[in-house]
């Protein structure tokens, strides 16, 4: 999974007294550095992220890895093994993925992924800005654990609602075959 500012990994583990299920946003530099994979053992420090981040940990420093997970790729979904950069990601282009897909058989995906958007509420005043999480995949077209959801509004000051067409994510995976 990523961000727009490096990548999302889920992590079981503690923090704290907690143990639990959570979130951390790990940077382009640490990725390139230490390439984690799907079930890695890692460690680290990191703080507690605004609610506008998908992380619940960011900022992560002495980022380790303590055992890697096991070397696969799998060739069927949700995928696994090593994580492409994120150029990659913003060349395949990506489709709106439902939340509730990616809760129950995408999360662990190495082609779908939880963020934070930005939405301007003003089309006269940037400044006023509001967050919210959505669900993209960026996987083959032809996934069969894929299911698009709703159309996704974006609502405007003192005017209706724009609502994103469907052509969208077929204009935005165009130059990919089914199984790319």
């Amino acid at each position: 999974m990523h961000s727009y500012l490096g990548f999302l990994l889920r992590v079981s583990g503690h923090l704290e007294e907690f143990e639990a299920i959570f979130s951390v946003g790990l940077g382009k530099v640490a990725f390139s550095k230490h390439q984690p994979q799907v079930g890695d053992v890692v460690s680290g420090l990191g703080v507690e992220s605004p609610p506008w981040e998908p992380a619940d940990i960011y900022k992560v420093s002495e980022f380790k890895i303590g055992e890697r997970g096991p070397d696969i790729e799998s060739a069927a979904p949700p995928w696994v093994g090593s994580l492409p950069d994120l150029p990659t990601y913003r060349a395949r282009g990506y489709r709106r993925l439902s939340p509730q897909t990616y809760a129950a058989r995408c999360d662990s995906c190495k082609w779908a992924c939880r963020m934070s958007v930005e939405i301007i509420m003003d089309r006269w005043d940037a400044t006023v800005k509001r967050h919210r999480y959505e669900t993209f995949c960026y996987g083959p077209r032809s996934c069969a654990l894929y299911r698009a959801g709703r159309l996704r509004t974006v609502p405007w000051k003192g005017g209706p609602a724009w609502e994103e067409p469907e052509w969208l994510d077929d204009e935005a995976t165009s130059h990919r075959g089914p199984d790319e």
